[in-house]
């Protein structure tokens, strides 16, 4: 139980910390167009992001794949602005039931996002039961992910309703404030 403990506090620690902007932007992207009444549906997002977070921290971890840490170092801040600027493009758009490319998006860029941190997390991990580890983390991971949600939620809702009329227009600026900060991330990222 300490061990699931510890790694539970490093997979909370990793995302509730100034560190994990990049992460932080991409999960407050993925969720502005949702409303807090859409809760089931967020952490259903969430989720996603992490089974992809999870299936590369997995696959890295164990060596199975290969990859240039410089090149998912640029990526990341680049699936933030494509994020951004999805929510742009669909911002008057009203949200449906079921599974949209949003759920896609955050299983795919949770891949990516993955890869960025498992070249630390590798360096740590020193037990004998990697996989219990690896689960303790990205369980940590999911609540820290599902707090940020929840306070963005509370900001949104109490901000959206004084400083903006409509829906859309909170999108429009909040996407367009995450969309400014990833391609400055980018540009610090380069690899050429």
């Amino acid at each position: 139980m300490q061990e699931f403990k510890i790694w539970f506090e490093i997979g909370f620690d990793h995302i509730i910390n100034y560190q994990a902007l990049d992460h932080i932007l991409f999960i407050v992207a993925l969720t502005v167009i949702y409303d807090i009444k859409m809760i089931k549906k967020i952490v259903i997002l969430i989720t996603a992001f992490t089974v992809g977070h999870t299936l590369t921290l997995i696959l890295s971890t164990l060596n199975l794949i290969q990859y240039d840490q410089k090149i998912i170092e640029f990526a990341i801040p680049l699936t933030i602005a494509i994020t951004a600027i999805n929510n742009i493009r669909k911002r008057n758009q009203a949200l449906l039931g079921g599974v949209n490319s949003n759920y896609y998006l955050a299983l795919f860029f949770g891949l990516i996002h993955g890869l960025g941190f498992s070249n630390y997390l590798k360096a740590l991990l020193i037990g004998d039961n990697i996989l219990l580890e690896l689960f303790s983390f990205n369980i940590g991971v999911e609540i820290g992910q599902i707090i940020i949600v929840l306070l963005f939620l509370c900001v949104s809702f109490v901000f959206s309703k004084i400083f903006f009329s409509k829906r859309n227009e909170w999108i429009l600026f909040v996407s367009s404030l995450i969309l400014g900060i990833s391609l400055l991330l980018s540009t610090n990222a380069k690899f050429w």
